[in-house]
């Protein structure tokens, strides 16, 4: 079968590999879309903080069940979405219900060989039916949760004001839950393109571009208040320390993103908010229970938000475009 190989940063390497043996409780997934993440473009680049080399990417991946257990719930030719966090279900977090920070987490396609190629066996609780979604959406369904996820730790209530630094596919995944639940919404990057992409298909209320006058800007539309809720998905320290001064009094703050490294902040004015401070990591069942209800009720702008498509084979000589900021990509679909 076809894999794609991350060699070391920089370095894509295609080539044949034995199709993977199926363990007794596993599922063989016939891989057909995977979407390409920030964090496999952080893999190439050489700056994702989890990872050794080499390694097959992919993480957001849909597909079709090749072989599944027999009596359970999944039977060949199941359209298929796969939860990449694999869990341990013993640890202090997973006996809360918090898999996505499993002390002993592997995530596919960052702690071991992920979608970047035909067929991957799976353990089958992480493998769920994508009833009544496309092969495109399904392969959607993580990024997407991760948005959700991140809204949900939040707490975001209706007529809330919310401010996400970062409109990359994260940041437009938090702004499309943070409107579901009907706040208001301001997207903040230093891309006048993404801040158009937020405005139009992903519906934020406002949208302004980093420089001089940001902060007054952001300051008129919050009423001098600034915001109940500001989430980070820039992956950027300095945005990061930055997004402190634009809580509310009262309010949270949520790090999406993970820089290497530390961050600060001044105590005196954090404790002045008596601010909440929060990070969220990937997501759980339930977020992405909550993205595939809203596929299903058209609430979610997919066919925009998949901006650029290839294939498995193309992968090695067209990976490195996804970078150009002048490609305008909101999310790549790899087609196998």
């Amino acid at each position: 079968m076809l894999t794609v190989v991350c060699e070391t940063p920089g370095t894509l390497r295609a080539e044949e590999r034995a199709m993977p043996e199926r363990g007794e409780d596993e599922v063989l997934v016939r891989v057909k879309r995977v979407g390409v993440c920030g964090t496999d473009l952080h893999i190439f680049s050489g700056n994702q903080p989890y990872l050794n080399y080499p390694r097959v990417m992919g993480h957001e991946f849909s597909g079709i069940v090749e072989a599944a257990p027999q009596g359970g719930p999944l039977a060949a030719g199941d359209t298929v979405y796969v939860m990449p966090y694999l869990s341990c279900g013993t640890c202090i977090a997973c006996r809360q219900g918090k898999t996505n920070c499993c002390v002993r987490i592997q995530v596919l396609g960052v702690h071991c060989d992920g979608a970047f190629t035909e067929f991957l066996s799976v353990p089958q609780r992480f493998v769920h039916k994508a009833e009544g979604v496309s092969l495109d959406q399904a392969a959607m369904i993580e990024f997407l949760a991760i948005g959700a996820h991140a809204v949900r730790r939040a707490d975001v209530q209706p007529g809330q004001r919310v401010l996400v630094a970062g409109a990359g596919p994260i940041g437009l995944a938090a702004m499309l839950f943070a409107k579901l639940r009907g706040a208001t919404v301001v997207a903040l990057d230093i891309r006048q393109d993404r801040l158009d992409f937020a405005a139009g298909p992903v519906g934020a209320d406002a949208a302004v571009l980093v420089g001089d006058g940001d902060a007054v800007e952001l300051a008129r539309l919050s009423d001098n208040e600034f915001f109940d809720v500001v989430m980070d998905a820039t992956g950027n320290a300095r945005a990061m320390e930055r997004g402190f001064q634009f809580i509310a009094h009262g309010g949270r703050y949520v790090l999406v993103s993970i820089v290497q490294g530390q961050i600060s902040f001044s105590d005196p004015e954090f404790h002045k908010r008596e601010a909440t401070l929060l990070s969220s990591r990937n997501a759980t069942v339930e977020d992405f229970a909550t993205v595939v209800v809203a596929l299903r009720a058209g609430q979610i702008p997919d066919a925009a938000l998949a901006t650029h498509r290839m294939s498995l084979s193309d992968v090695p000589a067209n990976f490195a475009n996804l970078l150009d900021p002048t490609q305008g990509v909101i999310k790549a679909i790899i087609e196998c």
